[in-house]
């Protein structure tokens, strides 16, 4: 399976440079957007960054000055013309998520548009969309170069044939698809954020040190990372905000414990900041 020859990500951080990545690898045609000079010039960085890794690694099947060239950044959505995928990876914000995909959707008409939202409903990003049809989401996992599951998630609205074309993107990126419906937390960020908050109430409670709750489940259950270590590294400020999301829509059980409001509140956001659960 072969992915789309001309991909747009809008949103050039860790997970839009993976993203971008990821479809560079691939043999993608890739045009990455940023809000101006600056944070463009950073997201080509972690791109160039992220592939120099690749090769150093024996990860890449051409020349990296050869997939690097493939990369493009802009400023501006028009630079989207043409695209056949263009994915939002911007942070979750429901307000800034809906601009940022109508601003997708004028540029690049004819696109495939995806969101890597990790939580929030693709029936409800779609609501200011003129092709819902068109529109899933394509929840990438982080680090998205080293990931093997991307989460496939249908709105409502979301065409059948389209389902069946995110799959085979999926597998020309080498990784696993999971197709799920739209729902509170999809599949993953619902599990993944329960056992991480039970994880933080067992701290609190003084279970076991961080170190240890993480051992039980990588030596126990063969987790690859241990909870609270994964939340270091997706940012305590972002398990915050599903969390609270989930108990809005799904009830007090996923009440983010105290622990992780006074680590977010104190700036301690995980390995991006320095300091979380673990010191980096």
């Amino acid at each position: 399976m072969t992915v789309p020859q001309r991909v747009g990500v809008h949103g050039g951080g860790r997970m839009g440079a993976g993203i971008a990545h990821a479809f560079l690898v691939a043999g993608a045609e890739v045009t990455v957007v940023e809000t101006d000079e600056s944070t463009a010039a950073a997201a080509r960085e972690r791109v160039a960054t992220s592939l120099g890794r690749a090769q150093e690694r024996g990860g890449l099947s051409e020349p990296v000055d050869v997939v690097a060239a493939r990369l493009r950044v802009a400023t501006d959505p028009s630079a989207f013309a043409g695209c056949g995928l263009v994915v939002e990876a911007v942070p979750e914000d429901v307000p800034l998520k809906t601009r940022v995909l109508q601003a997708i959707e004028a540029a690049a008409p004819d696109a495939v548009v995806a969101t890597n939202t990790s939580s929030l409903s693709i029936d409800g990003l779609s609501e200011g969309l003129s092709r819902p049809e068109r529109f899933l989401g394509l929840h990438f996992f982080n680090p998205v170069p080293a990931s093997d599951l991307v989460e496939i998630v249908v709105g409502s609205r979301t065409a059948a044939d389209l389902v069946t074309e995110a799959q085979g993107w999926v597998e020309g990126l080498g990784k696993t698809a999971v197709t799920v419906t739209d729902s509170p937390g999809f599949a993953s960020s619902r599990l993944g954020v329960a056992i991480a908050l039970e994880a933080m109430r067992m701290l609190e409670d003084g279970v076991a040190s961080a170190a240890d709750i993480d051992t039980a489940m990588t030596l126990g259950y063969r987790h690859p990372v241990g909870p609270l270590r994964t939340t270091d590294l997706v940012g305590l400020d972002v398990r915050l905000a599903i969390a609270e999301h989930l108990t809005r829509e799904l009830g007090p059980r996923f009440e983010p414990p105290q622990v992780l409001r006074d680590l977010v509140a104190a700036g301690h956001l995980g390995r991006k900041t320095g300091q979380g659960f673990y010191a980096w």
